[in-house]
């Protein structure tokens, strides 16, 4: 017996997904402000917790903006970010999934300019790649960011020293339902790579051998 959900049925069902998931995220949201002053109440100066709760916060935005995009399918709200310090943003809340692994992060950017974009859904197609990058990684390992504002784009070049994509593999990471994990869904990069040509920006493996994993995104700069 095959059953036939209608659009509505769907819309429907998403609608009660998304609300329920939104209503966790404000109580996550509102502890996390909790923390937050609690600290500053008691006079506690403690960077790494105040970093931790700047990623707690940012990855609930970062969530949300998601269930709304899932939600009515065109939620991208444009604003103007500063190219540099949305890459320092990404690279922070990425360190949250380094679990039981010895990572070296160097990151050099020669220079900065406005971009407009949806930071959050930016921001997520960052950190998918670098997360990709950590989890290729077995127990020591480096990932290198090297980005630059030149002419009319911002280079952003993220690398890995993991175990590389499998040749006969690459041309197909950016389909969607492709997945080289063994528990992946194989959405991330087809979703960073739709969310980037909405914005008319790029994203490509440059390469992926032994030693290193390369992906690189173009971004339009803001004049």
């Amino acid at each position: 017996m095959t059953i036939e959900l209608k659009q509505e049925d769907i819309q429907n069902q998403i609608s009660c997904v998304t609300h329920e998931i939104r209503n966790h995220l404000s109580i996550c949201d509102m502890y996390s402000q909790i923390i937050k002053k609690n600290l500053e109440k008691s006079g506690i100066d403690n960077t790494s917790i105040e970093n931790a709760v700047e990623c707690i916060q940012k990855s609930i935005q970062i969530i949300g903006s998601t269930l709304l995009d899932l939600k009515s399918l065109n939620s991208s709200t444009e604003q103007i970010t500063d190219f540099e310090k949305t890459i320092l943003k990404a690279v922070e809340l990425s360190k949250a999934y380094v679990v039981d692994k010895d990572i070296d992060f160097d990151i050099f950017i020669k220079n900065s300019a406005n971009i407009k974009t949806d930071e959050n859904r930016f921001l997520a197609c960052l950190v998918n790649i670098i997360k990709n990058g950590l989890e290729s990684i077995e127990i020591k390992g480096k990932i290198e960011v090297i980005a630059a504002a030149e002419g009319n784009y911002g280079i952003i070049k993220i690398s890995n020293n993991g175990k590389p994509i499998p040749k006969d593999k690459q041309k197909d990471i950016f389909n969607q339902g492709f997945t080289t994990k063994q528990h992946g869904c194989g959405l991330g990069l087809a979703i960073c790579k739709k969310f980037l040509e909405s914005q008319n920006a790029t994203i490509k493996l440059v390469k992926s051998t032994k030693g290193q994993t390369t992906f690189e995104i173009r971004i339009p700069l803001e004049k």
